[in-house]
């Protein structure tokens, strides 16, 4: 008879404290809304009759994605959240949520929205959101976050996919607009990103994180995010040149990116740490903005060109 070792035996198994909330948060909820609204647009502007029922699966299936994707992350990440105060507070390092906890139910979202997308959509989304998911757990948490300076912008394809996602669930194709959709955010994810990089760059630092900031420097992180808020101005402007929207996007896609411009330049020109602080705490929440004004302005025209053939016929 084998002897049973008491010791290979967890005779307090571990109860979890968890609640809704903590596996809300591991969702990042506050990303998954700026997902399910660029996918919103990006299903507004495809051609075609699209089933409510369908529109609402598809954009439920996108956010899940968005929030497994989160939650993989996150599962990936808790020693570095733990030794970053902006992430500190997270369910991980906090001892809410288990590392495997979390991945679990990352996986289990991850794979019931592809599932649900390709089945009661079309294979061609449904590959899309796995693939994007894919690029954001494997390629950007795993592959180049803790490795390369070049991380946000590389990784920032993940962030900018969902309207292309969105756009082929309706249409089964991928095209020119949404791809449009796609340069804008991903020129909009490094001016974005290295801004809260500059005035949280000891965060990275001790994390062991090598964004810009703690790799080239400081004047050298100011210099991208110039240059990269220029290029996006130029691609922003794009729907507009080449005959997608009207003169009423183009304007406010103007505006805004001046808006962006005026703040990248006094990033790039304030020096000293008080005013580097504001310059860049200014651009980072002036581009969250930015994104959402020039989509919802995107949105507002396909919306009123749908509208205008009944109010024109009554």
């Amino acid at each position: 008879m084998s002897v049973l070792d008491q010791n290979a035996i967890d005779i307090n198994p571990r109860i979890s404290e968890a609640e809704v909330g903590d596996y809300l948060a591991l969702l990042k909820p506050r990303v998954m809304s700026l997902v399910i609204f660029t996918a919103l647009v990006g299903m507004a502007m495809a051609p075609g009759h699209f089933h409510w029922v369908l529109a609402i699966t598809s954009l439920l299936c996108i956010a899940v994605g968005a929030g497994a994707s989160g939650a993989l992350n996150m599962a990936l990440e808790g020693d570095i959240d733990a030794k970053m105060s902006r992430t500190a507070n997270r369910p991980i390092p906090r001892g809410r949520i288990t590392r495997p906890e979390a991945m679990a139910f990352g996986m289990t979202l991850a794979f019931f929205s592809v599932m649900t997308l390709g089945i009661l959509v079309n294979w061609i989304a449904g590959a899309l959101l796995a693939f994007t998911i894919f690029f954001y757990v494997v390629i950007y948490t795993m592959g180049l976050k803790r490795w390369t300076a070049q991380n946000i912008v590389i990784g920032g394809a993940a962030g900018a996919l969902p309207p292309v996602v969105a756009w082929a669930s309706v249409t089964g194709t991928v095209d020119v607009e949404p791809l449009l959709l796609f340069a804008i955010i991903f020129f909009w994810t490094p001016p974005h990103f290295w801004a809260l990089a500059l005035f949280r760059s000891d965060d990275y630092a001790r994390a062991g994180i090598p964004m810009l900031p703690n790799v080239a420097g400081p004047d050298a992180t100011r210099l991208q995010i110039l240059l990269y808020t220029i290029v996006l101005i130029a691609v922003a402007a794009a729907p507009w040149v080449l005959g997608y929207f009207d003169a009423v996007y183009g304007i406010v896609s103007l505006i805004l990116g001046a808006g962006m411009l005026v703040l990248a330049i006094n990033v790039y020109m304030r020096r000293t740490r008080a005013a580097s602080l504001r310059a860049t705490r200014k651009l980072f929440a002036f581009s969250i903005l930015y994104l959402f004004a020039l989509f919802a302005t995107l949105l507002a025209e396909v919306v009123f060109r749908a509208l205008a053939p009944m109010v024109g016929g009554a």
